[in-house]
């Protein structure tokens, strides 16, 4: 009696095993194949739309190129889009353009102006093409080291999202300082000053 229960158990478990491994090679069979281009085209746009709700004034987006260095601050998380740095300059400006509770504050590398065409192909398209895009924005430029400066004091305290891009000219990147979208530097200064009365 006792050795037909074994059987009984070593052939169900047997089954059981053939089902799970078929069914699992069943179901990877007819799934499509990954397209790690789109996944992450996805991922990084995915990853803009979760955070911009949780974030707020003194947060920062960077749309950065290729050679970006990886940063150890801990609040800096850096994402890989894969993608064209217009397009994703673009994206963030738009996204952060419908939001109601954020404003965009625009920082490039000053040294982006000097980067001669003859060291750097493109550069020029780059330039007037930013400039284009970033249009009336008020955008700021600042050496890179300084940016990068704000950056890390930032991210000692606070998230800031890095989106690295396909970009291959140097100084390209576009630093974007999050602001209080309902509230101006104006209204702040006013109450700053009837605070001291």
């Amino acid at each position: 009696m006792i050795l037909t229960t074994q059987r009984v158990l070593l052939v169900v478990a047997v089954c059981a095993i053939a089902i799970v491994v078929s069914g699992g090679s069943d179901a990877s069979a007819n799934r499509p194949a990954a397209d790690h281009s789109d996944r992450s085209t996805n991922d990084w746009r995915a990853r803009l739309n979760e955070e911009l709700p949780l974030l707020g004034h003194r947060n920062w987006i960077a749309v950065v190129d290729s050679a970006y260095p990886l940063q150890t601050s801990s609040g800096i998380e850096t994402v890989e889009t894969n993608a064209d740095q217009l397009d994703v300059v673009e994206a963030v400006l738009d996204q952060v353009g419908k939001t109601r509770h954020v404003r965009a504050v625009i920082f490039t590398d000053a040294e982006l102006q000097a980067v001669p065409e003859n060291d750097a192909a493109g550069v020029t398209a780059y330039r007037d093409a930013l400039s284009h895009l970033l249009g009336k924005s008020g955008a700021q430029s600042l050496p890179h080291e300084q940016i990068i400066a704000k950056l890390d004091e930032a991210g000692q305290r606070f998230h800031i999202l890095v989106l690295k891009t396909r970009m291959t000219i140097p100084y390209t990147s576009v630093f974007i300082r999050l602001d209080c979208g309902y509230w101006t530097d104006d209204a702040e200064r006013r109450l700053r000053q009837a605070m001291t009365k």
